[in-house]
């Protein structure tokens, strides 16, 4: 247990809280992290850096922003030191907390857990749930959506059903206490086994929307897409009717095209959210410059955009400068970024260069180079950007921010938190990362939704 100073000013100017001293996420499980009233909620894995007896640790922190008290659960013990395990939360309509991880590809089934009934704590959990959708799947990934018009069905989005490798889904229909089998539900045509990434948000009633790619950009010249779910049906973004869920795309390019990939402009997704409209709006990567060099040598250029939806085109813009890869092997890995859900004009990314100018940023403190976070604004719908560092000078990097989404949102909540990792990451297996944010207080008719 921890108490941290809370400064109620706003994300530049509060103070860094610690919530954790070993962590780690992947970005591609969701949500990752919930505000639900005073109480903020992150999944995470833990190394075992600082303490051994804690590697691969699936664990909960908890930390409530009114008393600035934060605890720690551990969900499973010594699971897999891996950050693509981390944990999906969901709270259900009876305000208990569902919580989905798998291992990274080696196992057939998931793992879930509810908070006990009549606590609002989150520090009881019914014993470990496993779900086996079958023998030849290989699980990674958990998203969890709920979708009241749907009788709150809850879906879990995953990667790798019956050995596909490829975006599946299951489905619940009694709040996550049994499952159901979907199906695979995007395909590539293609005798190498590409897995396209996906990126998900939700309205919260009856619609999902995802943007992905073709493949890991590792295997894949990617570009960018976008679909949308509602009623049992795909839809491209301007509306036109694909096919059920159930049945599925038979190739990446029946979404609609936001960007256009090249040998030398290779893109991968970040984050995804919706305007006050309901249109998706998201930062993607891209990788420049890198054809046909070998794995391990590309990665030296890695730029931002940013594109929004405006109800009948898509919109790109050029965000910022990513920097360079996080490590050799994997080239197109970056600090990664986040957009404001309260309002998308204004985001949050991580590079160890200059956003505008591209120079790397060297810290006075050690002379070595840093990732650093940024806070970005625009007022002109993504054209042009103007930034405020929110970290400069550090001595360890500034990694994969988030901005947990608010849950219960009838109720008075004016809590805001951005957090992200700060550390060491030379792998996903392989890192030391103290899990940080910063907290500040809105007025909620100030959140304004605008882009």
């Amino acid at each position: 247990m921890s108490i941290a100073k809370l400064k109620t000013t706003d994300v530049s100017t509060s103070e860094t809280i610690v919530f954790n001293d070993d962590g780690g996420w992947c970005w591609f499980e969701s949500p990752g992290a919930l505000q639900y009233g005073s109480v903020l909620l992150i999944g995470s894995v833990a190394s075992g850096g600082n303490d051994k007896n804690r590697r691969g640790n699936v664990e909960l922190l908890t930390h409530d922003c009114s008393t600035q008290i934060t605890d720690r659960i551990i969900l499973h013990e010594q699971f897999e030191l891996d950050d693509h395990d981390g944990p999906a939360l969901l709270i259900r309509p009876d305000n208990q907390l569902l919580i989905f991880y798998a291992k990274h590809g080696t196992e057939s089934h998931n793992y879930s857990r509810i908070s006990l009934p009549d606590t609002n704590s989150f520090r009881h959990f019914s014993p470990v749930q496993l779900h086996t959708p079958s023998t030849t799947t290989e699980l990674t990934y958990a998203n969890l959506f709920l979708l009241p018009n749907e009788s709150n069905r809850i879906y879990n989005f995953f990667r790798g059903l019956h050995g596909s490798f490829k975006p599946s889904y299951l489905y619940s229909d009694d709040l996550g206490s049994t499952w159901h089998n979907g199906n695979v539900y995007i395909n590539v045509p293609s005798t190498q086994k590409h897995r396209p990434y996906v990126r998900y948000t939700s309205n919260e009633r009856d619609t999902i929307h995802m943007i992905y790619t073709e493949g890991h950009p590792r295997d894949y010249d990617n570009s960018i897409y976008h679909i949308y779910y509602r009623s049992e049906q795909l839809y491209r973004s301007d509306g036109t009717k694909l096919c059920t869920l159930q049945v599925g795309l038979d190739s990446p390019d029946q979404g609609t095209k936001l960007f256009q990939g090249d040998p030398d402009h290779v893109a991968w997704i970040v984050d995804l959210v919706l305007d006050h409209h309901e249109h998706p709006v998201c930062i993607y990567s891209v990788q420049y410059n890198s054809a046909g060099l070998p794995i391990g040598q590309g990665g030296e250029d890695i730029r931002y955009k940013y594109a929004r939806w405006d109800g009948s085109s898509w919109h790109n813009y050029s965000l910022a400068y990513a920097g360079c890869r996080l490590y050799a092997g994997e080239d197109d890995y970056t600090g990664l970024g986040a957009i404001e859900p309260d309002d998308p004009s204004i985001v949050y990314i991580s590079t160890n260069s200059d956003p505008t100018t591209g120079n790397p940023l060297i810290s006075q403190n050690d002379q070595q180079r840093h990732y650093e976070l940024f806070s970005g604004k625009t007022n002109d719908g993504g054209e042009t950007w103007t930034w405020i560092a929110i970290t400069n000078n550090s001595t360890a990097d500034n990694l994969r921010p988030m901005r947990p989404r608010c849950t219960n949102k009838n109720e008075s909540n004016h809590y805001r938190s951005l957090i992200w990792l700060r550390g060491k990451y030379l792998a996903y297996t392989d890192y030391l990362q103290e899990v940080v944010g910063r907290i500040w207080i809105t007025n909620n008719s100030e959140a304004v939704n605008e882009v």
